[in-house]
């Protein structure tokens, strides 16, 4: 069994954004059932449905913990079911969570050797203890059995993977800061259970041959919902870069996420990392009403699947 609960469904900045006032967020703000709010994207998996590993720990981890029963302490009087957290990028709303785990409970923290390296770093993720909490490399296309603290199987494995991305805003440096690269600073995450395989993929500059082959026949799909159409900031006056420029694909077009995962045999797909400017947020959307039809499901906070 794969058991995941999407912690948060958005991209960075949630929605509402704090500081925004379009029209989406204001619905949002509103209370409006056609523009639920959701929290920065993170998802929670288990192989037993009481043992769980965050993928991506965003900015309001805490949020998203204190929202969720599966992840609350049950036993003595610190204790938490969350075994371990897995980074599949260096982001600031990848990494910024850490920190909300800094009161000395062990667990296990895994990402690529580049992503360690960037925490390593920056001496303020320090506050994780590593007398406590284990840093774990990740190899790209190694299979990896994750474990519970005791040692014990805990029934899934993972594999990391490569995907065209760019690196976090706060590294971006030289003369062309927003190269797509395919080096591990940004990666993908395939879960299985031995029958059963889902990969989570929450940002994506491209397809390419090489993902395709990896997503197709999952049982499902967790992918980049960033922006409808490459532009949709600028066109909104919401902000000069495109989505290609964030490195990130866009859902909509003839190179888009619909067409690139189209035929590919897929038994759910499902975005997340949705930016709040994206339309398919809002319920009664043609957008929205065009990604059901194309067969996609869009994530929310709370949403819970089990493959």
């Amino acid at each position: 069994m794969i058991d995941i609960i999407v912690l948060g469904a958005a991209a960075g900045g949630g929605f509402p954004q704090w500081n925004s006032n379009a029209p989406g967020c204001r619905r949002a703000r509103a209370g409006d059932p056609a523009a639920l709010p959701r929290t920065q994207a993170s998802i929670a998996i288990s192989g037993d449905g009481k043992n769980w590993f965050v993928v991506n720990a965003s900015p309001d981890l805490r949020t998203q913990i204190n929202q969720t029963p599966a992840l609350h302490p049950s036993e003595g009087l610190r204790s938490t079911p969350i075994a371990g957290v897995i980074l599949t990028g260096g982001e600031v709303d990848t990494i910024t969570g850490l920190l909300t785990l800094r009161e000395r409970q062990p667990f296990t923290l895994l990402a690529t050797p580049e992503v360690l390296s960037m925490l390593d770093a920056n001496p303020i993720f320090e506050a994780l203890n590593r007398a406590v909490v284990t840093r774990t490399p990740m190899g790209l296309d190694q299979s990896l059995a994750l474990k519970l603290g005791d040692g014990t199987p805990a029934g899934l494995t993972i594999v990391p993977f490569a995907v065209p991305g760019k690196v976090p805003l706060y590294a971006e440096s030289g003369p062309d800061p927003a190269a797509i690269c395919e080096n591990g600073e940004t990666v993908g995450l395939e879960i299985s259970d031995g029958q059963h395989r889902v990969c989570f993929v929450p940002g994506c500059a491209r397809m390419t041959d090489n993902l395709r082959v990896r997503l197709r026949g999952a049982d499902a799909v967790f992918f980049d919902g960033t922006l409808w159409v490459d532009d949709e900031m600028v066109r909104a006056g919401l902000g000069e870069k495109t989505g290609r420029r964030m490195g990130h694909m866009s859902i909509d077009g003839m190179d888009g996420t619909i067409a690139a995962l189209r035929d590919l045999g897929i038994k759910r797909k499902i975005f997340i990392h949705i930016n709040n400017s994206n339309p398919v947020l809002l319920a009664d959307s043609p957008e929205r009403a065009a990604v059901e039809a194309a067969g996609w499901e869009v994530s929310h906070d709370g949403m819970r699947i089990t493959a």
